[in-house]
């Protein structure tokens, strides 16, 4: 039998076949398990210590404070955005109460912080149900058959005594460590997000467009076009994502509950979970470098679910609508007076390939890679439908989720085009219907 135990626990050989154990080891791993859990934190994530992390990373990259004309040069952006979307939407610039939407410019530590309730409120689920399936545990001072089939023959009562407790711990030391990886998740996304809508999820409540500027001037770097280029025709996608979530009051309780249809479905992979636990450094638990490496790991190895993939398949059409309809509405609004319209669009399509902020958080937090196959077909769609039925015709289809494509849809244009359902849409009829839901 292997001479390791869950969480890493290593037990040496005493030169005689049977384990020596070494106290001094136990009580490091103890001593490291203290610190992570003197955080506290009592829900599915530790969001304290997840926002600490954060912004610490994002304080050790360098988040210099954005200036009065970077402030001046993105509201000016927005502002001659908002006049150009709004010949190509139906959707005017407004807030969630009615009144015109002002800009926003952020540093990156302000977008953390703007962001931080949505965060709260799209992964909880997903964590409390991963930590539901992980709280069949036994109660402490107990540990599991599986655990104590494990352990060297002759393991001394005193060390059973002090490694049951460690198993009570594991619901609060899954909530630290969850709060440790959405917090370098975030700090990634902080370095990366040229606005507030560009993983595709509202994550605010104002409609507030608002950009990042040192993030916008990344971006255009090595794109020879112009500053004010390359901010305007991100104030366009900003603007228009803000104008969709506007103005459809059902598109983002439908997308929480593709999110928490995933998170019901999920089911731990104990074999997996095993293995990985096998491998565990228990200094590791003390070293957030060395506890990054850690939750790479599969830890928490998932096994995927029926329910989980077609709420994910859900989930992928509804996000690359949204992008589609952003795509066709900002190349309609752009295409006569921005020439560098296509060169910007075409590095927007790189950045989604090779996976930008929208397709890692994705990746990482949901399990969903994002096609970018996906998200070129729902943009040729929504310019065929633009194209036969006019701008009014493409957004009233936003009047209810049952208007909207579905993933078959995407591949096939035309025969959506030629559906009975879509044949007796009436404009007029789905605008007022959104009007009274924004009522």
């Amino acid at each position: 039998m292997s001479g390791s135990l869950p969480f890493g626990f290593g037990m040496p050989d005493d030169g005689a076949g049977r384990p020596a154990f070494d106290m001094g080891q136990l009580g490091a791993m103890l001593q490291h398990l203290g610190r992570l859990l003197e955080s506290g934190g009592d829900g599915a994530v530790n969001w304290d210590l997840a926002r600490d992390t954060a912004r610490q990373a994002i304080s050790a990259a360098g988040d210099p404070s954005v200036s009065e004309t970077q402030r001046r040069e993105v509201l000016a952006a927005i502002e001659l955005a908002q006049v150009w979307l709004d010949p190509a939407c139906t959707f005017p610039a407004s807030s969630a109460s009615g009144s015109a939407a002002s800009g926003a410019a952020w540093s990156r530590s302000e977008w953390l912080e703007a962001t931080y309730p949505a965060w709260q409120r799209i992964v909880t689920p997903i964590a409390e149900h991963v930590q539901s399936v992980m709280s069949s545990m036994p109660a402490p001072g107990e540990l599991p058959p599986e655990i104590a089939s494990m352990l060297p023959e002759g393991t001394p009562p005193e060390t059973l005594a002090m490694m049951a407790p460690l198993m009570g711990m594991a619901r609060q030391l899954g909530s630290a460590m969850f709060g440790m990886q959405m917090g370098q998740a975030l700090a990634a996304l902080a370095s990366e997000v040229v606005g507030v809508s560009d993983i595709g999820i509202p994550l605010t409540t104002d409609a507030r467009p608002a950009l990042l500027p040192r993030n916008v001037a990344a971006f255009g770097e090595g794109l020879d076009v112009p500053a004010d280029d390359v901010r305007l025709y991100l104030a366009l996608r900003e603007c228009a994502h803000q104008r969709l979530f506007a103005h459809v009051p059902w598109l983002a309780p439908r997308l929480d509950g593709a999110i928490d249809a995933y998170a019901r479905g999920i089911r731990m992979d104990p074999e997996r979970m095993n293995e990985a636990m096998q491998g565990i450094d228990p200094s590791a638990l003390g070293d957030p470098e060395r506890l990054r490496e850690l939750m790479g790991s599969d830890l928490f190895a998932l096994a995927e679910s029926e329910e989980q993939q077609a709420a994910l398949r859900r989930l992928e059409t509804l996000l690359a609508l949204i992008e589609g309809w952003v795509d066709d509405v900002v190349t309609e609004a752009c295409a006569a007076t921005l020439p560098s319209a296509e060169r910007l669009g075409e590095a927007m399509r790189r950045r989604r390939a090779a996976g930008g902020p929208a397709e890692r958080t994705f990746a990482s937090l949901v399990g969903l890679e994002m096609r970018p196959r996906a998200l070129r077909e729902a943009a040729a769609l929504w310019r065929e439908v633009r194209e036969q039925r006019g701008v009014e015709g493409r957004d009233g289809l936003w009047a209810h989720p049952d208007l909207l494509p579905a993933a078959d849809d995407l591949a096939d244009p035309s025969a959506f085009l030629a559906t009975d359902a879509l044949g007796g849409y009436d404009a007029d009829d789905a605008r007022d219907g959104l009007d009274d839901d924004d009522a």
